[in-house]
């Protein structure tokens, strides 16, 4: 228990989205969450879903410390973290059969090429109407929200190879993966919540 961290973040948007993922998931699902920080998504989740398996992940230790601590949540539904990263060469290749994909607030917090990752990945992973579910903030030309363009400016003083993605060049690397975008779910505090279906 002493091992779980608590994001302020992750306690304002899980109930949001885990209302989403839960109406979106199909019955006994296998699910892979991608950069899976604190764990608490997992629990949201998986509570108002006891039929599912969430399988979390995450690069670095101490998120996958924090992960396997909350998973006494829900007992039996989340699995021990694995350490993935979506810069790796074929990542996938040890995961085995999966239904869903999950990832929140990951591509705007990694180069360019974790975004690249995720979406071979998925390719790989994923079989005909199965979905990637992708949660975060989005550039949409001059529709996008000020907040968002704020934050892309932080992120890329902070890390060059950062910043807040395109929505048109998401879209873009997922369908060159055979997904098409499925839904685009508004969500709290300038975020959205995109359906990728595999074709």
């Amino acid at each position: 228990m002493s091992e779980r961290l608590y994001s302020p973040s992750a306690g304002r948007n899980s109930g949001p989205i885990s209302d989403v993922l839960s109406e979106r998931i199909v019955p006994k699902a296998k699910v892979l969450e991608i950069a899976s920080g604190t764990g608490e998504h997992a629990v949201a989740v998986c509570q108002k879903r006891t039929d599912i398996i969430w399988q979390p992940s995450d690069p670095d230790a101490k998120s996958r410390r924090s992960q396997d601590a909350w998973r006494s949540a829900c007992p039996g539904q989340i699995l021990p973290s694995i350490p993935i990263s979506m810069t790796e060469f074929e990542w996938w290749a040890t995961i085995g059969d999966i239904n869903a994909i999950y990832c929140a607030n990951m591509i705007h917090i990694a180069p360019w090429e974790a975004a690249l990752g995720l979406a071979e990945g998925a390719g790989q992973l994923l079989q005909s109407g199965q979905s990637l579910f992708l949660y975060g903030p989005f550039l949409e030309g001059e529709s996008t929200a000020q907040s968002n363009l704020d934050f892309d400016q932080s992120l890329q003083f902070r890390n060059s190879t950062w910043g807040v993605r395109s929505l048109d060049s998401v879209k873009h690397i997922f369908a060159d993966m055979g997904f098409n975008l499925e839904a685009r779910i508004e969500m709290p505090a300038e975020n959205l919540l995109l359906v990728f279906s595999k074709a």
